[in-house]
Order: C-alpha cells, then structure tokens, then sequence
C-alpha cells in the first residue's frame, strides 16, 4: 500500500512546501495592487526570521526594521516573555469565550491598563485600534446623546465607517460616503473647536496627540485649553492613543506630555499584545460605561466576539509587565532623543531636508524645496508628477542599498517616519544615522541610481493618473 505520509495539518510543510509561492498566491487571492506596488518600489523581499527589530531573508543578510509593523510590534518580534505567556495560556485549556461567564485574565489587564490612567475606572476589550474608536465613539454618542464628532484634519483614527468618518485623509474616505456627522477642525485650532461646540451636538472631539500622519503634535496647551473647553459644553475628549499609547512618545501615553489633561476615553491597541494577537482596548470613566450599560437588558449593547479573548489578554499582561520590568518607556525616551538630536544635527548640512521633528520613538523627516537651481529642477519635476515621490525616493535605497525599512508617512506627504520597536539601542541608530546620511549625500550629488529610480516613479505616478 502507498504510503502518503503524515495525515492532518502540517504548518512547518506547507510552509516548506508552499512558502516561495507567496507573492503569487497575494497576486491571486488577496489584494492584487500590493504585489505589485512592493515589485514596483523593490520592496518584494523574502523574509524568513525576526528577533527584536531585526529580520532575516533566506540568504542570511540582516535588516533593520524602523517600521514595526506600523507599530504593534512594540517590543520587538517574538520577545521571550510574550511569546512564553502565550505557550502557556495555550497549554492550560482554559474554558475561553464561553461569553456566560467572567473569566480572570481580562479583568487583570485592565487594572494593569487603568493603572497607568488612574482618572479612567473601566475597560472595553475589542480586536482592533478602529474597534477602539469605533467603541468610543458610540459610547460617546450614547453618553452625551448628541450625534456629532469632531476630528483635525489629517487625522487618521481606522478604516470602519464609524472611524472612517473622523479620518482626515479625503483618499481614504472617497466613495464609502455617507458616513457619521463629523465635522474637522485643524489640529490646535480652539476658535473653531469653540465655534463648533455652541452649536450644540457635539457628543466630542477624537484626537492624536501625535498625529501619525506627517508625525504633527498637537501644538503645547492645545489639549488641555480643548478640554477645558469640551467639558464647559457638556462633550468628551476621546485620544487616540493607538499608536502613541504604551511608551511609543516617551511616556506611557502621549497625552500624559501635557500636565492637566484627563481625557474622557482612551483608545488603544497595536502594541498591547506585543505584535502576536489582535488587540483593542477602549479605556473610559465610570459614568460612561455605566451610561452605555445602564440595565440587565442592555448588558450585550456593545460587544466583541473575539474581545477579552485568553490569548489577547495573556500577551498584554505579558507585555505591560516586560515594559515595567525593562523600564521600556524611560529607553524609548532616551533613545528616541539620541536619534532625534543625531537626525537634526543634519538639517543645516542638506538642502533638501527641511525638519526632523517628534517625541520618543515616534519621528518625522521632512523633505523640502532645495535651494540650488540643480536640485531644485529635479524637485519640481517630482512635485509636479506626485507629491511625496522624493520621500519615497529616500526609502527605497535604505532598504535595497541598507537593508533597514522605513515608511513614508502618508500619501502626498514628504515625511518619512520612524516607529521603530522600542526595543532599538544605539548601534541601531548608528546605522541608521549612517545609512540615512549615504542616502543624503547620493541625493545631493544630482546624479546616481536614487535619481534614475526617480525618473521611475515619475513614469508610474503619471501612468495612474
């Protein structure tokens, strides 16, 4: 009798198997634009392993990532703790998601959660950071009964209609309209945050401390003078804290930079479960949850089937105490001033970058207008076939010359930005202060392949016109 082998699911070979298909079966299955966009850019690598903020392809090179993952990979990939917390929830086969019970770990988190916000009383679990919108903002909506939201331009708050809707990016919204009432104001602006609020339906304002998009604070008092302001017309401060929450800006939430400021409701997510398991987590006060769940009837009103899940709750207990054991948010804040001080030193010494700016690990590079007519030729030209193409220009070579990936921070935008893990050290911002310093004097020499891949993307920008 013929032998097939093993019966059942084998992950290690499939993945043997099957594994070098990858791009192919993506190109197939899934989004066909992002093969193609990753083949366009040289960004269609093959990566085989990751530890901390390093990856591995199958030939053995190194790469430094600058990007973790948009961030949820907060400590790195595959952090021992972690990783260890979740092999044993596994292995004690706990009765999870019975949904007719109350379950230890969620509670535990969350009284690790609140203790970092002591003026928050209560937790909502979900999957996502746009679940974690989409939860304050119906809770929000339900507190206050008033329908309407306020957001800053440029603000990117998830892609779900509800959070689709506070999202100050137009290429994001177009064509999935009507969406919520929303109204965007600019971020600092308090005249028309005032003149928003005597309408009268305002339920509140969501808002980045940092917004991701182009790496902008919100300007020194603009929160607390906001909140001031939102509290005397009876609506909430909601922030955003998804991607600046759990140590990313320095501290363990970006609005805690600013002395006085208590917000209403606190999203957060991407980091919580160190990168291993969806998480989404919505912090509030007490009368808010108790508004939302006001009897026995209501005590579904607003649920998740996966949220509070062991595994979840596991990897963020898992992280929150690695981050307290290894003092996480004080080295974010150290490193990310080194890398920030070593990055601005540059700005007098390149034309064509404008400003480094940000707080901990969470920094935007600008590009800018160069002086020189040679450059400045150059510049125009990719200004006029697509905004952003220069930044773009600067993230190729640091992958493909460098091996570290970074992101441009935005469609249309010169900015590149840095979310490293938080686990980075100074030889990792010596290469990249190194690296990106080689990229800067190939783009300021006028010649060389970054300008030849320039012309590249010109041609791509105008052929999608």
């Amino acid at each position: 009798m013929k032998d097939d082998g093993p019966k059942g699911f084998d992950l290690a070979r499939l993945l043997a198997e099957r594994g070098a298909e990858r791009y192919e079966l993506h190109t197939k299955h899934l989004n066909h634009q992002l093969p193609r966009m990753l083949h366009t850019i040289g960004f269609d690598k093959v990566y085989e392993r990751a530890e901390g903020a390093h990856f591995r392809d199958a030939d053995g090179n190194d790469y430094l990532d600058m990007l973790a993952g948009f961030g949820v990979m907060g400590l790195g990939r595959h952090h021992p703790v972690v990783r260890k917390a979740l092999h044993d929830v596994l292995d004690a086969s706990l009765a999870d998601l019975t949904r007719f019970d109350c379950q230890p770990l969620p509670g535990l988190l969350a009284e690790r959660l609140l203790a970092h916000s002591p003026h928050l009383d209560r937790v909502f679990f979900g999957n996502s950071g746009t679940e974690a919108v989409e939860t304050a903002l119906k809770f929000a909506r339900y507190a206050t009964g008033r329908p309407r939201i306020l957001y800053c331009t440029h603000a990117f708050h998830g892609l779900t209609t509800g959070s689709l809707s506070v999202n100050g990016e137009d290429g994001f919204r177009d064509g999935f309209a009507p969406l919520l009432p929303d109204t965007a104001i600019g971020l600092g602006d308090l005249d028309a945050l005032r003149r928003e609020l005597k309408r009268g339906d305002v339920a509140a304002l969501v808002v980045e401390p940092i917004q991701g998009k182009g790496v902008h604070a919100a300007p020194p008092g603009f929160l607390r003078d906001a909140q001031e302001l939102l509290h005397k017309h009876k609506a909430l401060l909601i922030a955003d804290e998804v991607q600046t929450g759990l140590g990313r800006t320095g501290d363990f939430y970006a609005y805690q930079h600013e002395e006085g400021v208590e917000p209403d409701l606190v999203c957060v997510a991407k980091a919580l479960s160190g990168g291993y398991v969806p998480v989404g987590a919505t912090l509030g006060k007490d009368w808010i949850f108790r508004r939302v769940y006001s009897s026995m009837d209501r005590v579904l009103v607003h649920s998740a089937s996966f949220g509070s899940n062991a595994q979840a709750m596991a990897a963020g207990l898992a992280v929150l105490a690695v981050m307290e054991d290894e003092e996480t948010v004080a080295h974010a804040r150290r490193i990310g001033e080194l890398l920030r001080a070593r990055l601005t030193a540059l700005v007098d010494r390149y034309e064509l970058l404008h400003e480094v700016r940000g707080r901990g690990l969470m920094i935007g590079i600008e590009f800018g207008r160069p002086t020189s007519l040679k450059l400045r030729s150059r510049w125009t030209m990719l200004q006029a076939a697509r905004k952003g193409l220069f930044a773009q220009m600067v993230v190729v070579p640091l992958l493909q010359k460098h091996r570290i990936l970074t992101q441009v921070s935005g469609d249309h935008l010169e900015v590149i930005k840095l979310i490293p893990p938080l686990v980075i050290d100074e030889s990792d911002v010596d290469r990249f202060v190194t690296a990106f310093t080689a990229v800067m004097d190939d783009a300021h020499s006028g010649g060389g392949l970054m300008w030849d891949f320039g012309r590249t993307l010109v041609k791509q920008a105008v052929a999608n016109r």
